[in-house]
C-alpha cells in the first residue's frame, strides 16, 4: 500500500538521465505567445457559440466564474512550477506532493485533457477553414469536412491534416515552432481587436433581455440538453485554460526562476481582458439565439453587421492562427507522455530525445496519430467537455499541492510566492470540483469510465515499472 504514496523528493525533480533531458531553449516572451497561443483560440472563437447557447446573455457571467477559478489555479501553478521547473505539469508537482497513484491519475488526466483539447481545436479549425473557403467559392465536399455523426459526413479531413502539419512543426524543434507561435498569436489579438472595434458600437441592449434565460444552476431542459449559467461555466472553462501549457515547458526554460511565473500570470491576465471584451461586443452586437448555433460566430457577427471583408479576415485570422492553440497543446501534451515514460509509468522508448533537435520526436508523433483519429470523426461539444473534466482534475490537485507543498516544505526556496495560498488554493480546488460537477452527467461518466481504464493500466504496468520503485 505504501508503494502507491511514495514520492519523488523535490531536489530529485530536476535530475535527469542522459539523453533523457529536454534543451533550455525559451524565455519569457516565447512563454507568454505560448500561453496567449494557447489559451485564445477555439474558446473565443467557436465555444462563445456554444457558451451562449447554454446561457444566453448571461454567458458573461460563465466567463467570469471560469476566469476567476483559473486565476487561482494560475497563481497555483506559478509557485508550484518555480520551484519545480521540471517537464510534466501538474502530473509532476503530484509525484512530489500527493504520491505515485495520485500523479497517475493526473498525468492520465492530463493526457485527455491535452489529447482532446488538440482534437476539438483541429474541429474548430476545420470549421473556419471551410467557412472561409466558401467565402472564395470553394465547396469542400461534406463527407471530407465532417465526422459520421453528421449526415452525409465520413471524416473532417482538415482537421486531421492541421494536427499533422502543427506535429512536424514541433518536431523541428521547440525554439523554432515557439518563434512562429509568437508571430501567428500576433495576427489573433489583431484580429479579435478588430472584431471588438466593428462590433461594440453595435451594442443594444435589448439583445441582453432576458439576461439569464436558463437560470444559473445547470438544469436539465425538455429537449434533453443541460443548460445555465453554471453549465456553460463547466464548458466554457475550456476557453481560459492553457496556461498549464506553460508550465509543461520548465524543462526548457531558460531562466525557471522568473520566466515562468511572467509568463503564466502575464498570458492569463492578458487573456482575461481579450476574453471580456470580445464576449462584450457579441452578445451585445447580436442576439444569441443567432450566432448560438453557428461554427463560426464571430465571423457570422460580423457579416450580419454588413461587415464582409472584416468576417473574411476573421475567419482567414482563425485559419492561420488558431493553430497556435495546437501547437502549444500538443505539445504540452507530448511533453505529458515524455515525463511519465521517464518515470518509467509508460514505456521507456517513449522518452528517448532526438539528439538533432533536442525533442521527443516518438512521443510529438505518437500523439499526433491519436489526436489526428479523434478530430476526424468526433463532435465538437462533446470533446470539450470530457476535456474539460481532465483539466478540473489537475487543476484540483494544484491547488492541493500548493497547500501540502506549503504545510510539508516551510523552508523551501520559492521564488514566486502565490498571495494567501491558504486561501487561493482551496478556491482553486473547490471551484474546479464544483465546475466538474457542473458539466453534463454523461461527460462526468466518461471520464469515470477513462480513470477506472487509468488505474487497469497503472496496477498493470505502470506500478511495477516505476524508475522510483527500482
Amino acid at each position: 500500500m505504501s508503494s502507491l504514496l511514495r514520492r519523488k523528493s523535490l531536489d530529485s525533480v530536476t535530475v535527469h538521465e542522459a539523453g533523457r533531458q529536454l534543451v533550455r531553449t525559451l524565455s519569457w516572451p516565447h512563454l507568454i505567445a505560448l500561453g496567449i497561443g494557447a489559451i485564445v483560440g477555439t474558446g473565443i472563437y467557436t465555444l462563445i457559440g456554444v457558451g451562449a447557447n447554454l446561457a444566453g446573455p448571461a454567458v458573461l457571467i460563465s466567463f467570469a466564474i471560469a476566469g476567476a477559478v483559473c486565476a487561482c489555479a494560475a497563481l497555483s501553478y506559478a509557485e508550484l512550477a518555480t520551484m519545480m521547473p521540471a517537464a510534466g505539469s501538474a502530473y509532476t508537482y503530484s509525484y512530489a506532493a500527493l504520491g505515485e497513484m495520485v500523479a497517475w491519475v493526473v498525468g492520465w488526466s492530463l493526457i485527455l485533457e491535452y489529447s482532446l483539447v488538440v482534437s476539438t481545436v483541429a474541429v474548430g479549425w476545420s470549421g473556419y477553414a471551410v467557412g472561409f473557403l466558401q467565402g472564395w467559392g470553394v465547396e469542400l465536399p461534406l463527407m471530407l469536412t465532417a465526422g459520421p455523426h453528421v449526415a452525409g459526413g465520413f471524416i473532417n479531413l482538415p482537421a486531421v491534416i492541421i494536427t499533422f502539419v502543427v506535429a512536424a512543426m514541433l518536431m523541428a524543434g521547440t525554439k523554432e515552432s515557439a518563434t512562429l507561435n509568437a508571430v501567428l498569436v500576433i495576427v489573433k489579438i489583431v484580429a479579435l481587436t478588430v472584431f471588438v472595434v466593428i462590433a461594440l458600437p453595435h451594442f443594444d441592449t435589448a439583445h441582453m433581455d432576458p439576461f439569464m434565460p436558463f437560470g444559473f444552476a445547470k438544469t436539465l431542459g425538455a429537449d434533453g440538453v443541460e443548460r445555465g449559467v453554471m453549465a456553460a461555466a463547466a464548458i466554457i472553462f475550456f476557453a481560459f485554460y492553457g496556461f498549464d501549457a506553460i508550465s509543461t515547458a520548465a524543462e526548457e526554460t531558460k531562466k525557471p526562476d522568473r520566466d515562468l511565473a511572467i509568463g503564466i500570470i502575464g498570458s492569463m491576465v492578458g487573456c482575461t481582458i481579450i476574453y471580456v471584451l470580445v464576449a462584450l461586443a457579441a452578445v451585445g452586437a447580436m442576439s444569441y439565439t443567432i450566432f448560438g448555433q453557428s461554427a463560426e460566430p464571430l465571423a457570422l457577427i460580423l457579416r450580419e453587421l454588413g461587415s464582409p471583408g472584416a468576417a473574411k479576415w476573421i475567419g482567414a485570422a482563425a485559419v492561420i492562427a488558431l493553430p497556435t492553440v495546437l501547437l502549444a497543446f500538443l505539445y504540452g501534451q507530448s511533453r505529458i507522455f515524455f515525463v511519465m515514460s521517464r518515470d518509467g509509468l509508460l514505456p521507456r522508448g517513449l522518452s528517448k530525445v532526438s539528439a538533432r533537435t533536442g525533442t521527443p520526436v516518438v512521443t510529438t508523433l505518437f500523439t499526433a496519430v491519436l489526436v489526428a483519429a479523434l478530430a476526424g470523426v468526433a463532435r465538437l461539444d462533446e470533446i470539450a467537455a470530457l476535456a474539460n473534466a481532465g483539466t478540473l482534475a489537475a487543476f484540483t490537485a494544484v491547488g492541493l499541492c500548493l497547500v501540502v507543498l506549503r504545510k510539508r516544505e516551510p523552508n523551501r526556496v520559492r521564488k514566486f510566492r502565490t498571495p494567501l495560498a491558504y486561501i487561493v488554493g482551496p478556491l482553486a480546488a473547490i471551484g474546479c470540483v464544483y465546475l466538474f460537477f457542473s458539466l453534463p452527467s454523461k461527460t462526468q461518466l466518461y471520464f469515470l469510465g477513462w480513470n477506472i481504464l487509468g488505474l487497469i493500466a497503472y496496477f498493470a504496468y505502470g506500478r511495477r515499472n516505476a524508475v522510483l520503485g527500482r
